[in-house]
């Protein structure tokens, strides 16, 4: 199995055995001033993007030759801010082609909560030097949720647009390998912090990321095509609806207060009616059915005194 698959942030049970099992884990990393981690590998990212290109022609890293822009002063290279448990950290993502998802222009980017098809290359990296070879990689294409990824994936693939399957002049998919055209490309710069922290539990109780732990990396990123407005528990409730406190998280809203985050749980209320039922308009859209005149703004699927 590659290492990228052991990132998908674990499903509801695997959140389960981790509350449970917490109060006896002991840390062997405790002692890591994370903060201080934290500007050190930012420091270190930037004398690595002050000293590399990046190689249009072949779609690679290089380091810097005269006449060449470094990846630092590209206009291409875009830089998020990131809080993650309180540490602000900073993300780069290197956009070498946006993507064009015509003929529907109107899909746009990504969220941190939809489904994506990518194919990417990992590499480690630090102030000057990288590695040569990538300790993961696919390069046929794979699905993820961006919400159960390293949160360098969950913030970075919003930077790039889907591209669009390829076609025969009739219209219908080519008759031939699957083929996706003018998808976003690039290269997403991560901090220690926002991939593989040994303050993770479930990051040092892996041993296939032993070697991951705390190091700086970056991903080649192809990003095929995504579904927009995921529905991870089919509710009719876009996923990236379900985050309420809009903080970026969605497993911590939870309406009902079942243990079950409510992009996956199909009664976000626990009235017994499902989220998708409680349509009283009949449009599809349970977001905006709000009959309650005591608690006007609140949709009927989120208020258990409304069936």
């Amino acid at each position: 199995m590659t290492k990228i698959k052991n990132i998908l942030v674990l499903t509801l049970f695997s959140l389960l055995i981790y509350a449970c099992g917490s109060d006896s884990f002991t840390n062997p990393y405790t002692n890591i001033d994370r903060k201080a981690l934290a500007i050190s590998d930012n420091d270190s990212i930037v004398k690595f993007l002050q000293a590399h290109y990046y190689d249009e022609t072949l779609d690679s890293v290089k380091a810097l030759i005269s006449g060449k822009t470094s990846i630092y002063e590209d206009s291409k290279l875009k830089i998020m801010d990131i809080t993650e448990n309180d540490i602000d950290y900073k993300l780069y993502v290197y956009v070498a082609n946006e993507g064009s998802p015509a003929p529907n222009p109107d899909k746009g980017f990504p969220t941190i909560a939809d489904s994506v098809f990518v194919k990417y290359s990992g590499r480690f990296f630090s102030g000057t030097t990288f590695s040569q070879t990538a300790f993961d990689s696919n390069t046929t294409g794979i699905w993820f949720t961006l919400n159960s990824v390293i949160k360098g994936w969950t913030n970075g693939m919003v930077k790039f647009k889907g591209g669009q399957l390829k076609k025969d002049p009739s219209g219908n998919p080519f008759n031939g390998p699957i083929t996706f055209l003018n998808g976003g490309k690039g290269v997403i710069f991560i901090p220690s912090g926002l991939a593989y922290p040994s303050s993770n539990q479930q990051n040092i109780s892996n041993s296939n990321l032993v070697n991951l732990l705390d190091s700086n990396l970056f991903f080649y990123v192809d990003l095929l095509d995504f579904v927009k407005d995921t529905d991870h528990d089919n509710d009719n409730v876009p996923s990236i609806v379900e985050d309420l406190n809009g903080d970026k998280n969605l497993n911590n809203d939870d309406t009902d207060g079942d243990g079950i985050p409510n992009y996956f749980d199909a009664d976000d209320d626990g009235d017994g009616v499902l989220t998708k039922n409680e349509d009283k308009n009949g449009n599809g859209d349970p977001t905006d059915d709000k009959n309650d005149p005591t608690n006007p703004n609140l949709p009927d699927y989120l208020n258990k005194n409304i069936k």
